[in-house]
């Protein structure tokens, strides 16, 4: 017994499914089946709106939310994350795939099916070898400036469709142009579903939802049917685009006809060349789609006092990925909205992603002959208002008040991601974040400092009272010293001793210095040399434990001239006292 335990602890490290599962009961049956009845319904009409942004037939967007679901059950960590097509990621898709092939061809679904792959085999090798830490260098400004023009550029590239013009783009300027250029095809007839769609998906977001609870309704059932606000969009105008005959009466551009069956099994493109071309776009789609779903699954596990396993999280995004590329699908992760919804309708456990994932296909067998006459304005409708909600300009505003670095950031993200399109604005934003943090790493907060009278605490001369002694300088670094900042340290150190021709005694304050590279080393040894010709006994204090054990593998301790302290307190009792 003792031995079957231990095989499904060992399992459930690698496959989770096999954690929570043991535990499944009716009580969680009931709940992920509610939960997977609402997102669904949800789910339907945000899938084929988002595989129309990303240049792909709308059912591919029902494909990509099938068996990515479900894999993503087996091989995930969070209970209530939503595993499918999501806006940023389709804009990228749409940006990655659309000079490959025209529109509407096979081609074109080859390379995305390709890039859902090879994402999902990059997901999975960052897994295997446990790299997620490298998500870490997108900061946080710049996944929010990115989701923002993304935004923006999205609502903005479905306008068309509203309008019921020709047009497309991948940046703010040709999108514009665009628009300019054919806003004298408006179609009319689009333009009042379009607008009108729009407006009711916003009415139904804030108002429908007080509405029916002031008629006395049963908040679950309220909260059902204000997430089925979309569905009502869709039957509606689907109705009256086919009563009407809309289509061909007025040129109404409709969905038209979606294949009715099972996902198909598809073979994605192993050419060296078209993986050549995508390996970028699917590196940056990967990372942004891991930050993005990673970041919804740890605030909904916090809400429940669960827990994510970042590196398994790979796993299971790259195996809903690969899933994705066999299955029709393109790029998918675990979207914002979707998992919202999931978790507030009561999901238990991934099993509710699995059943969602059962309701879609039924809705692939049955229910797409029912669509066809569904306009493109609604779809279009559907993401600006699902959009619009992510784009928040206040991270201007926030970023420039607490941190100009990072307002250089966020804003070149903004602007170089509205003006030359989505890779170029993350890339650049990574990029700048990383520069950023060296060039202030390799500057580090230095200070000065002296005893507060009566007590054993050391504060920054130039903010505090403080007792000093002229034969002793202090000085704390606030950073671990490597390569970047080292030479920056000599510098000080020299500018200080030279200015201070009584000194006998130099303290270096490590209180925030988690390590030490070979770089500072030699300039730790450079200081040492310098001081000892000057006649000042060079000293270390509050030195921590992994870093010390560093430094007596080699014989810098030997050499120093001076001691290394516990504390700052201690040494500055007994060098006083010596002198």
């Amino acid at each position: 017994m003792q031995e079957k335990s231990t095989l499904a602890d060992r399992l459930s490290r690698f496959i989770p499914v096999f954690d929570w599962g043991r535990t499944y009961n009716r009580d969680a049956l009931g709940n992920d089946m509610v939960a997977a009845v609402i997102v669904t319904i949800m789910l339907i009409p945000q899938s084929l709106a988002y595989a129309l942004l990303a240049g792909l037939p709308a059912e591919t967007g029902i494909y990509a939310s099938i068996a990515p679901i479900v894999l993503y059950a087996v091989f995930g960590t969070s209970r209530a994350l939503a595993v499918g097509p999501v806006a940023v990621v389709s804009l990228m898709t749409a940006a990655a795939i659309g000079n490959l092939a025209e529109p509407g061809s096979p081609e074109l679904l080859v390379a995305a099916i390709t890039l859902a792959l090879i994402s999902g085999l990059f997901l999975i090798l960052l897994g295997v070898f446990r790299l997620g830490f490298l998500a870490n260098f997108l900061s946080h400004p710049v996944i929010a400036g990115f989701i923002t023009a993304s935004g923006i550029l999205i609502a903005l590239s479905q306008l068309r469709h509203v309008l019921g013009i020709s047009g497309g783009g991948a940046n703010l300027p040709e999108q514009i142009g665009s628009l300019i250029e054919n806003i004298g095809q408006i179609n009319p007839a689009t333009l009042v579903i379009g607008v009108g769609a729009t407006a009711f998906l916003f009415w139904v977001r804030k108002g429908l939802m007080p509405l029916l609870l002031a008629t006395g309704m049963n908040r679950k059932l309220a909260g059902v049917l204000a997430k089925a606000g979309p569905v009502a969009a869709v039957v509606v105008t689907t109705f009256a685009a086919w009563a009407l005959d809309l289509n061909a009466s007025h040129g109404v551009r409709v969905v038209g006809e979606v294949p009715q069956g099972l996902p198909p099994l598809t073979m994605p493109s192993f050419s060296a060349d078209l993986w050549g071309t995508l390996i970028g776009s699917a590196v940056l789609i990967s990372i942004i789609g891991f930050v993005e779903s990673v970041s919804v699954a740890q605030t909904l596990a916090a809400r429940k006092r669960q827990r994510i396993v970042p590196n398994q999280e790979l796993i299971g995004l790259g195996a809903a990925n690969v899933g994705a590329a066999f299955t029709g699908g393109y790029p998918v992760t675990g979207g914002f909205a979707r998992s919202v919804v999931n978790f507030d309708a009561g999901a238990e456990t991934p099993a509710a992603g699995a059943y969602t994932a059962l309701g879609l296909l039924l809705a692939a067998m049955l229910l797409t002959p029912l669509i066809y006459h569904l306009p493109q304005a609604t779809l279009a409708a559907t993401i600006i208002v699902a959009v619009l909600s992510l784009v928040d300009l206040s991270i201007l505003k926030k970023t420039w008040t607490y941190s100009r670095a990072d307002f250089a950031a966020v804003s070149a993200t903004i602007f170089l991601t509205l003006g030359f399109g989505v890779e170029i604005g993350v890339t650049a934003g990574v990029v700048l974040s990383i520069l950023i943090h060296l060039y202030k790493s390799s500057r580090p907060h230095m200070a000065v400092v002296g005893r507060v009278p009566g007590t054993e605490h050391f504060r920054n001369v130039d903010r505090h009272a403080v007792e000093t002694d002229s034969a002793i300088l202090t000085l704390r670094v606030d950073e671990s010293l490597y390569f970047a900042n080292a030479r920056y340290l000599e510098d000080k150190v020299y500018d200080m001793v030279a200015q201070r021709p009584g000194l006998e005694h130099f303290i270096l304050m490590c209180p925030a210095v988690n390590e030490i590279d070979m770089s500072a080393l030699e300039s730790l040894e450079a200081i040492n040399e310098r001081l000892k010709a000057l006649n000042v006994k060079f000293h270390l204090s509050e030195i921590k434990g992994p870093v010390m054990d560093r430094l007596k593998t080699c014989d810098f301790l030997t050499h120093l001239t001076g001691r290394v302290f516990l504390s700052q307190h201690q040494a500055i009792c007994e060098l006083a006292w010596d002198r």
